[in-house]
């Protein structure tokens, strides 16, 4: 039995969203499944999937949190 978590950042897709919709979380949960079966060959109905969805300030990579990281990923790409 597959237990797979997916970390998310709790943020929308768009500036004005900031969640992840139920419908994002089943297309993932379907996604995800699908995979498992597709490549273990793992039954749907054995497949378990967890969304964590974290704060954005709990996040970080390239030394930096989030937010600061992509203020700096765009001011190189306006550069």
């Amino acid at each position: 039995m597959p237990i797979v978590t997916v970390q998310v950042t709790r943020e929308g897709t768009t500036p004005e969203r900031h969640a992840v919709t139920a419908e994002e979380k089943a297309e993932i949960i379907r996604g995800v499944s699908q995979v498992l079966l597709d490549v273990l060959n793992k039954p749907l109905e054995s497949t378990y999937v967890v969304i964590e969805e974290v704060d954005l300030d709990n996040w970080g990579w390239g030394g930096l949190p989030t937010a600061q990281y992509r203020a700096q990923l765009a001011a190189k790409a306006k550069a």
